[in-house]
């Protein structure tokens, strides 16, 4: 069986799980699941100058209606616990649980403890941060000692 560690950053589309539940082909996979809830101040700066780079300013603006604390913390187990479903009734095997703080450290944690083959980073894209290569994929690629792949979410939920 192979195992992969997916970070998200919010529910799995159906061509979310389609894309990552076929990259092995008929190879069964496990899949542990991170997923960071929404909120965070940094990030939405940096959610809404992608926003604008984009030329999607009336996404940047929705950005101040983003959830924050318990809030963004309910949402985002909602959103993991979608997307558990969602890989389950593909074939997958799936576990998960919401990650607070420090993403990589957990993420690190997390690749020793389930053995894992790879990372699958799936999120929108970050041009900020990717630019100055401080997303995720580009900074677990130095910690994890297993291969990172990026991959960019096919539509907005």
């Amino acid at each position: 069986m192979f195992t992969s560690v997916l970070m998200i950053e919010k529910a799995l589309t159906s061509a979310d799980v389609e894309f990552v539940t076929g990259l092995h082909g008929d190879e069964e996979v496990a899949f542990h699941v991170l997923l960071q809830p929404r909120g965070e101040q940094a990030a939405r700066l940096l959610r809404a100058i992608d926003d604008v780079a984009l030329g999607s300013l009336d996404e940047a603006a929705r950005e101040l209606e983003a959830p924050a604390g318990e809030q963004a913390v309910s949402e985002g187990q909602r959103a993991l616990d979608v997307s558990l479903v969602a890989l389950r009734a593909a074939g997958a095997q799936a576990v998960g649980r919401l990650i607070e703080h420090h993403p990589l450290d957990s993420l690190k944690s997390l690749v020793e403890e389930a053995d894992a083959d790879e990372v699958i980073v799936l999120t929108d894209p970050h041009y900020v941060e990717e630019f100055f290569h401080r997303d995720w994929a580009s900074r677990a690629r130095h910690k994890v000692g297993v291969p990172v792949l990026k991959l960019f979410s096919h539509s907005k939920v």
